[in-house]
């Protein structure tokens, strides 16, 4: 029997076979880039859609802005005076003083004491009152009265920035008095909050201790 030689020149060569392989990664590339194309136009579609909202949103803002301009401008001035007092006698209702100076013995040490507190605003920002004050504390010494403000400022609850210092003298009385200018945020405690008769017995607390430093000066 006579076996069949391949004699040609060239082999036998499965031709269609890389054929096939390109179109399949070409059509396999084409789908991808159809479905990044597609993904593309979806993410503008939605950019372009956010940047409407958020112009419209501005838009409707000026617009708020410039009714309640036009609404303060035609309330006569004697009517403004009191409506601010209303808002600020608001804003005050929710001031603890109870919480105040329990939050400032927190951070007094043995040698420091309040001599005057003065509050001269008060804001209400969501369940937080926000305040600032005028504080006057007596230190025996500097580093006492600094040492403080550090952990003062570190809390979260008070910011405060020295304003005037000056050693005492006379009277039988010394160490270093402070002028402190302090941003003061009261949360709101959970679980109960103080009384109404702790906030007054407070506020009559730091009403006397300002008419006693006042009476010294």
């Amino acid at each position: 029997m006579i076996s069949r030689l391949n004699l040609a020149s060239d082999p036998f060569r499965n031709r269609a076979l890389p054929w096939t392989l390109a179109v399949a990664v070409s059509a396999v590339s084409l789908v991808a880039l159809v479905l990044i194309f597609g993904r593309y136009n979806e993410a503008r579609a939605q950019a372009d859609l956010s940047d409407k909202q958020v112009q419209a949103m501005q838009a409707q803002q000026k617009e708020l802005d410039r009714q309640a301009d036009s609404v303060r401008q035609n309330i006569p001035a004697e009517q403004r005076l009191p409506l601010e007092a209303a808002r600020a006698l608001v804003s005050r209702k929710g001031f603890s003083w109870s919480q105040l100076f329990t939050d400032l013995e927190g951070f007094m040490p043995a040698d420091v004491r309040v001599s005057r507190i003065n509050v001269r605003e008060v804001a209400q920002v969501g369940d937080q009152t926000r305040a600032d004050l005028d504080l006057t504390v007596v230190g025996r010494t500097p580093p006492d009265v600094t040492g403080m403000l550090d952990k003062m400022n570190n809390s979260g609850t008070f910011s405060a920035v020295p304003v005037t210092e000056n050693q005492k003298s006379g009277r039988g009385e010394s160490g270093y008095e402070w002028l402190l200018r302090v941003s003061y945020v009261q949360r709101v405690r959970r679980g109960g909050g103080q009384s109404a008769e702790g906030d007054v017995t407070a506020s009559a607390r730091a009403q006397a201790t300002s008419n006693d430093a006042g009476g010294r000066e």
